[in-house]
């Protein structure tokens, strides 16, 4: 997956203007799929499938249009194309939203318009929506398209005319240092940098809050996928794997099992950082969440990391699940109710049998991980080191 914002020529604004871009090389959608993907809800699941987060088609939509007016999204499988703009440019003013769809199907070597679900005049309209309302003509969707890998098939979405704060953007960005460097990397960033509100947090340095790579670091519970941001690659952090002192604690909530990681974290301990990080379907749900007397003492528990997948604990069954819409946090539960307060028993036992015992001494070897990990760029699996093997003395790409 590549993330990136690049500049465009607009001819609607007469000069060139930053354009966000997602581009991965997927399967690709049929035009079911996409049209699914840009119009508005459908019904709530009957189960809670493992393979999706999405629930009630609202997600792309509300996310694509809290940071720009306009997003277009092209997508492409083994047999079919299809091109979708939902755009607020095109549609302010109007009674009707208007969200035109063009579909191609492969024949040969070409692609032509797909009559089986659309009218050929129908899509020769949209087309030409398209062009007059985006960046986007003929030569530049051709362009796009060949960004696909050699499987030939993806999605790439684009985002312009975006969100502004002030004066100014509401997302900041850079392409770091050329050459590889290791030390400053490209980055996506709020504007604002303004940090989430936590019960008895006193850090003012919560990367995670504001900068886009520090959130895709840990944002899969086990990391597989590649991702570059900016042009440089994300190194992705299994975060159970990064902890020293790890205690493995497994206890039952509402019959259901649950097992947490706790350890502690040097860079955490710096930052004045402490929390439970709760994954479900193995995605970050909500991070430094601090629970027992982390809560009431903004020292307690400083640099203790907790982990926890919740996918099972938060099925309720028929298809309900005790996650919000955002994907940014948990229900007001029963469940969730129990698991913050077997978690706040947890990490404070965890607290009190292991604090003294540490010697927060910066850059003590007692801070290193329990275990050296790295991720195969080949396979994306990852692999536990040698005693004493040096990671540094690895390449870029392992």
């Amino acid at each position: 997956m590549d993330i990136s914002i690049e500049e465009i020529y607009s001819k609607r604004a007469g000069k060139e203007i930053p354009m966000l871009s997602v581009i991965d090389d997927g399967h690709g959608m049929i035009h079911e799929e996409v049209e699914k993907m840009v119009c508005f809800g459908h019904k709530k699941p009957e189960v809670d499938d493992p393979d999706y987060i999405g629930r009630f088609g609202v997600g792309f939509k509300t996310g694509a249009m809290r940071l720009g007016r306009d997003a277009l999204v092209i997508t492409q499988t083994n047999d079919s194309r299809s091109i979708a703009f939902l755009s607020q440019s095109l549609n302010e003013g109007k009674d009707n939203l208007e969200i035109p769809i063009v579909s191609y199907r492969r024949k040969g070597q070409c692609m032509e318009v797909d009559t089986s679900v659309q009218l050929e005049a129908l899509a020769k309209y949209n087309l030409k929506v398209i062009k007059d309302f985006s960046p986007f003509d003929k030569y530049l969707i051709g362009a796009k398209a060949g960004l696909f890998r050699e499987n030939n098939t993806g999605t790439q979405i684009y985002i312009w005319n975006l969100d502004e704060w002030g004066s100014q953007y509401c997302l900041e960005w850079d392409r770091g240092l050329t050459g590889g460097s290791s030390f400053h990397k490209g980055d996506i960033m709020i504007r604002s940098r303004r940090l989430r509100s936590r019960p008895g947090q006193i850090s003012k340095k919560v990367c995670l809050d504001y900068s886009l790579r520090s959130y895709l670091e840990v944002i899969f519970l086990v990391p597989r996928i590649r991702i570059y941001l900016q042009g440089s690659l994300v190194k992705s952090r299994p975060l159970a794997k990064y902890l020293n002192q790890t205690s493995e604690v497994s206890g039952n909530i509402i019959g259901k099992r649950v097992h947490l990681t706790l350890g502690r974290s040097q860079l955490e301990f710096e930052h004045a950082n402490c929390g439970i990080f709760l994954y479900w379907h193995g995605r970050l749900i909500e991070a430094y969440k601090r629970v027992g007397g982390m809560i009431h003492n903004g020292d307690w528990g400083r640099g203790v990391i907790g982990v926890i997948d919740v996918t099972d604990l938060m099925n309720e069954g028929n298809g309900r699940v005790g996650v919000l819409n955002t994907k940014q946090s948990f229900l007001d539960c029963e469940p969730y109710a129990q698991l913050e307060a077997w978690l706040g028993e947890k990490a404070d036992e965890y607290w009190t049998d292991n604090f003294e015992k540490l010697k927060l001494k910066k850059g003590g070897s007692l801070y290193k991980p329990d275990h050296e990990w790295v991720q195969c760029d080949k396979c994306r699996k990852w692999r536990m080191l040698s005693s004493g093997f040096d990671v540094k003395t690895l390449p870029e790409e392992w």
